[in-house]
């Protein structure tokens, strides 16, 4: 059963004036979908979940991770959250599993204020990714084949890539790739990526 994927980055000054800056140096991490680059919906929500969101932008062909922090900038506080949503380009496998195509997975990045949603962050990361289902990573239900291989491991490497990259480049002082269920994920990715070579 496919699990909500995520990866949770914390640093050790995320007040204020450094959210955006932050979010910005892992948005620029990204490897953007070809088809659907840049930032495609920006929301800002104060306070918590529970509260109607203070800003919703969509934009039908993206924009820029820097202008998109830049509309953001307009309402910096610590109580606020700011989700960006953007595409990644992932293999597919279609209807009949016979053939895989190439084409734009969302993903959602979240930037949590100190003081939202009662500190919310400790738990999940002062920036938390939401990849969707790990499915994209893990293709349980595919049966395997030299295709389905190569397509499950490319898919692997730029989830790899990507999270080493924020690693290296963004100034986090940690971070955890982790989902939903009990199971560790690192398990399932080694269990898979076993039987498929």
């Amino acid at each position: 059963m496919p699990d909500p994927l995520y990866l949770s980055i914390w640093f050790s000054d995320f007040s204020g004036p450094e959210i955006l800056p932050h979010a910005f140096s892992v948005l620029q991490q990204f490897p953007f979908s070809a088809r659907r680059p840049g930032v495609t919906y920006l929301a800002l929500h104060p306070v918590s979940w529970n509260e109607p969101s203070a800003l919703e932008r969509r934009f039908a062909s993206g924009i820029d991770p820097g202008q998109a922090t830049l509309i953001a900038a307009e309402l910096v506080h610590d109580d606020y959250a700011y989700v960006f949503e953007a595409h990644w380009d992932l293999w597919t496998p279609d209807e009949s599993t016979a053939n895989w195509i190439l084409e734009p997975a969302r993903v959602r990045f979240i930037a949590q204020g100190q003081e939202f949603d009662d500190a919310a962050y400790q738990e999940t990361g002062h920036i938390q990714i939401d990849f969707g289902f790990d499915s994209y990573f893990i293709q349980p239900e595919t049966s395997l084949n030299a295709q389905t291989q190569a397509k499950i491991r490319d898919n692997i490497a730029k989830l790899v890539a990507f999270s080493t990259a924020v690693e290296k480049n963004t100034g986090a002082s940690s971070r955890l790739l982790w989902s939903e269920s009990e199971e560790n994920l690192a398990q399932k990715l080694i269990a898979r990526l076993q039987r498929v070579q």
